[in-house]
């Protein structure tokens, strides 16, 4: 290989890390935004994929269309193209080069679950078995010595989220967080297996009918975000949803107050006024469907 080729290959390498490493950059902004501790760990890693993976398609597509351009055999050639046999060196660095990039991808994806410690259904079942819970990580551990809020209980059921503080007697559909507080929570289904997903948090656990689980964040930023059922739990499960807002702690405080003092009602629950509506009709199609829990009768609701 002539000098100057080998010139124009780090000349264009150099070319497409640097488009390539922008490509990434531009990854933090194609995603909600970055509520809660978690969510850094999680848009450190996806642009880092979204790096390596824009590199390889632009150098994959760049080699092709050079060759499309400039190696083009002329018109009227039909002859055969030269015998070239295998290139050992060329064979060993093409090989070398995917098994080092999928290790460190795979090294790096372990270190950021692993500080999340974020558990599926088989680590659940090792747990109801004396393993350790699933929590989290912040970013920054607290002193053990510090005492921890109280945890928020939160049910799920077909098809509702309900959060429940002990402590303060208050039963809610929407979720309150005070900013910059490590939130603790419990985790329960009371019927099929539920995921509990805020996006905005890059968190996601799974929720396992008879299992307790334990479960921690740490929201950063205020506002009012949404939370998704990311398993499919039935007929209505995309109306499983529910806001999840995160406060100041004297707001939270205050909101708390006034909670408390509210009587219990039942809430509006879209999949139960959806079915009733359904079987009030004329017209019935005998399709089978799970009928929903009934609303949940709660302190606070949206």
């Amino acid at each position: 290989m002539k000098r100057r080729e080998i010139i124009s290959i780090i000349v264009s390498a150099i070319i497409l890390a640097v488009v390539s490493l922008w490509i990434g950059q531009q990854a933090y902004s194609w995603l909600p935004p970055q509520a809660a501790s978690e969510s850094l760990l999680i848009d450190d890693l996806f642009s880092f994929l979204v790096t390596i993976g824009a590199f390889i398609f632009l150098g994959v597509t760049t080699a092709l269309l050079y060759s499309v351009i400039f190696n083009r055999a002329s018109k009227y050639d039909v002859s055969d193209g030269p015998p070239i046999e295998g290139n050992i060196t060329l064979e060993v660095i093409w090989t070398a080069i995917p098994f080092v990039l999928v290790i460190w991808i795979g090294v790096y994806s372990y270190q950021i679950y692993d500080q999340m410690s974020i558990l599926g259904p088989m680590e659940h079942h090792h747990m109801s078995m004396g393993m350790k819970s699933a929590n989290a990580q912040p970013i920054s551990q607290a002193s053990e010595t510090v005492e921890k809020p109280e945890r928020i209980e939160v049910t799920a059921k077909q098809w509702a989220w309900i959060f429940d503080y002990p402590k303060a007697n208050i039963s809610s559909t929407e979720l309150h967080l005070p900013v910059n507080e490590r939130a603790y929570l419990t985790l329960q289904s009371q019927d099929v297996i539920h995921g509990f997903y805020i996006p905005a948090f890059r968190v996601k656990q799974d929720v396992i009918p008879g299992e307790t689980i334990n479960f921690e964040f740490t929201p950063i930023l205020e506002g009012k975000y949404r939370l998704r059922d990311s398993q499919y739990s039935g007929t209505y499960f995309a109306a499983m949803q529910a806001d999840v807002v995160v406060e100041s702690a004297e707001k939270y405080h205050q909101w708390l107050k006034e909670a408390s003092n509210r009587q219990p009602s039942p809430a509006f629950n879209q999949a139960a006024s959806e079915y009733s509506r359904f079987t009030d009709k004329a017209i019935n199609s005998n399709w089978p469907t799970v009928k929903p829990a009934e609303p949940p009768v709660v302190n606070y609701h949206s």
